[in-house]
């Protein structure tokens, strides 16, 4: 058949699939109809031709294609048909069009987004939520900060959901200090994460999400301290006065160090070794105050007074990682020797949550390892703990710190935006200092 009598054919097939009802079969031997089973309007688009030998029964021959003719108003369904299919045709390259945020170098963004010794790789100091979102997977100096974080928050996770199918939680009060560390090891990374991704909308709200940071991770030193004072705390002083009141000694510690940790980023700008100076003394002081215990174990067993376990070698390397991390964290290796040599791989920042994160690890694993090993013991000497010195005192020193963060937020929240005070020479035009 021709191009022109295609054409034509599927133009007579579409006028009749508009004004025809929808062809029914009559069954074998009626009367009326192409081939006598069809509903009178079918032999339009059918029709009936002998073999190629002129002999043989005939055989039904579609002039159109069969979809066109198998519903009533076949051209709107095709209009239909062809418009979705665009749609998601279209649907990849509008994804693949999508336009990452712009990355700037330190010259051109506020000092109170600038890094030491990080040259390139700043977002947009103003951010929307999305660019935020969207720059984690994007290469600039923040994106492995995001992710090792991120991802160890899942690996915890799975670890806290492998411990509820095999322990008791909610009767078992012996693993209720268990419970909340895992709780708080879950909390902390995530809330880092979540930190250095949306910490480039505003000055204010960079502010804000490391209050939060800081607040999640004294949280977590009390988590440690309630561990280790139910499962870590030395034979000789089980019962002691220092036993009795650790958890809540432990409390005042996370006050104090949320405090001192978010009154430190207002002296950032002004007096910045100050600053580092007091964060970095709010979160030394829980972890010595945390260790004492496994450090009196640890030079026992130097002293021949103890048989090393598999719980004590995991403490050790937990330390080693922790005063690795604080390294890192005060010493901003290696960056400072090579200056936007490590802005996107390698910097102290990301160094330091890697080695966290390990170090946490090893402190999960000791903790785990002394819980089980000495249950028997511990229980026999009656250091079974309670529900107001574990669960209790999360809730408290949950709300005294969301408290503490809300006071120092809130003069951030109402500052007014003092656009003139912002010299005109940044390319991000931002507002603020």
């Amino acid at each position: 058949m021709s191009m022109q009598g295609s054409v034509l054919a599927v133009g007579k097939c579409l006028a009749c699939l508009e004004f025809m009802l929808f062809p029914v079969w009559r069954g074998i031997g009626a009367a009326s109809g192409v081939g006598g089973g069809w509903s009178q309007g079918w032999g339009r688009c059918l029709r009936w031709e002998p073999d190629s030998q002129g002999q043989g029964p005939r055989i039904p021959v579609f002039d159109y294609p069969v979809w066109l003719v198998l519903c009533r108003g076949g051209r709107a369904r095709l209009r239909e048909v062809c418009q979705r299919g665009r749609g998601a045709i279209r649907l990849p390259t509008d994804m693949l069009s999508i336009k990452l945020p712009q990355l700037f170098d330190i010259h051109q963004v506020p000092k109170v987004f600038r890094e030491d010794s990080i040259i390139s790789g700043y977002r947009h100091p103003r951010s929307s939520a999305l660019d935020c979102v969207l720059s984690s997977f994007q290469m600039n100096n923040e994106t492995i900060n995001i992710w090792t974080h991120f991802l160890p928050t899942w690996y915890f996770l799975w670890r806290f959901f492998v411990l509820c199918s095999t322990l008791n939680f909610l009767t078992d009060s012996y693993t209720w200090p268990l419970l909340v560390y895992m709780l708080l090891i879950c909390i902390y990374p995530f809330t880092s994460s979540c930190a250095h991704t949306f910490s480039t909308m505003s000055p204010e709200s960079r502010h804000i999400c490391y209050f939060f940071d800081y607040g999640a991770l004294s949280l977590y030193s009390l988590g440690c301290a309630i561990s280790y004072g139910y499962y870590v705390m030395p034979d000789s002083w089980v019962n002691s006065f220092l036993h009795q009141h650790f958890v809540p000694i432990a409390v005042g510690n996370t006050l104090f160090c949320t405090s001192l940790s978010c009154y430190s980023r207002f002296l950032e700008l002004q007096f910045p070794q100050r600053s580092k100076a007091l964060r970095t003394g709010a979160f030394v002081v829980p972890f010595m105050f945390d260790t004492v215990p496994l450090f009196y174990r640890v030079l026992l067993c130097c002293g021949g007074s103890c048989s090393p376990t598999d719980a004590l070698s995991s403490h050790c390397y937990h330390l080693l990682f922790a005063f690795l991390t604080c390294f890192l964290f005060t010493a901003h290796l290696p960056e400072r020797l090579a200056p936007g040599r490590f802005d996107y791989f390698g910097h102290s920042h990301q160094l330091f949550h890697v080695s966290a994160v390990v170090g946490t690890h090893f402190q999960m694993e000791g903790v785990i390892a002394d819980m089980m090993s000495r249950r028997a013991w511990l229980v026999a000497h009656g250091a079974m703990p309670s529900f107001l010195g574990t669960i209790g005192a999360l809730v408290v020193s949950l709300i005294l710190n969301l408290s503490i963060i809300g006071i120092f937020s809130a003069p951030l929240l109402w500052k007014p935006c003092r656009s003139s005070s912002q010299p005109h020479t940044s390319s991000c035009e931002c507002k603020e200092q």
